[in-house]
């Protein structure tokens, strides 16, 4: 597994080369394949970065069409809802490049959270890959929130289902905000040829020098989780969430 952490001098800085690394990982899986994987974040951090990929220099270098989009995890509400992480992701990025709507494969916020978690294994389970019932992503983009967490896997403990199932149910309060999730597990976001983790703020700092230590505590930090067995991890941070690196 390789590891890069690149801080940005500021926030434009850190989009501007995420973006650029996106579109070089997307058009060589391409190129090499004949379609990418990826996987979309929620939160606030990576607005800027799909602002910045539906501009014309991307929208009109990267083939969009051949491109499958997937999610990291996603809040137990309607599509439309504003809380939605495919609501982010579509109005800021999808509704403005040319993809294949076939392609788009949302997590079903409207269903209950067992079966918004059975029907994305399901989705999963057609794109199945190297032996894995599910599809082996060319990107994974992921933040890490102030307390360590990254898509809906949240600091205390493991949740069983996390080493024996692809997607998971998951009941969770951030910010004073109590949501029923659904999250993909380590399990797929481990085999990703690409792991790309956008942190940005002075108040991430001290979290993100303990999740790039050499000590685990993957209980309390469960970014630690994410450890590809061959594949690349990226980390884009503002010299705000980097000053403790």
């Amino acid at each position: 597994m390789g590891k890069m952490v690149c801080i940005h001098k500021n926030i434009e800085d850190l989009i501007s080369t995420a973006a650029a690394n996106i579109a070089n990982l997307l058009i060589q899986a391409c190129c090499l394949r004949g379609n990418a994987y990826i996987s979309l974040s929620g939160g606030f951090t990576p607005t800027g970065v799909y602002k910045a990929l539906a501009q014309d220099q991307y929208r009109n270098s990267v083939p969009w069409s051949s491109v499958h989009f997937f999610w990291d995890d996603e809040r137990c509400v309607p599509p439309e809802d504003p809380e939605s992480n495919f609501r982010h992701a579509y109005d800021n990025l999808l509704k403005d490049i040319p993809v294949n709507p076939e392609y788009i494969h949302r997590i079903r916020g409207e269903f209950s959270p067992q079966k918004a978690a059975s029907d994305y294994t399901h989705v999963l389970a057609g794109f199945a890959e190297a032996d894995h019932p599910w599809p082996i992503f060319d990107i994974a983009l992921m933040g890490m929130g102030e307390d360590g967490h990254t898509a809906s896997l949240f600091p205390g403990m493991f949740n069983p289902g996390e080493k024996k199932y692809p997607v998971i149910q998951v009941n969770a309060t951030y910010q004073n905000r109590p949501a029923s999730r659904v999250t993909l597990t380590p399990l797929v976001f481990n085999t990703s040829r690409n792991v790309m983790f956008l942190v940005v703020g002075d108040a991430k700092a001290e979290t993100l020098q303990k999740a790039l230590s050499d000590k685990n505590d993957l209980k309390n930090i469960p970014v630690q989780r994410i450890q590809l067995a061959k594949g690349n991890v990226i980390w884009h941070v503002d010299s705000a969430a980097g000053k403790y690196l």
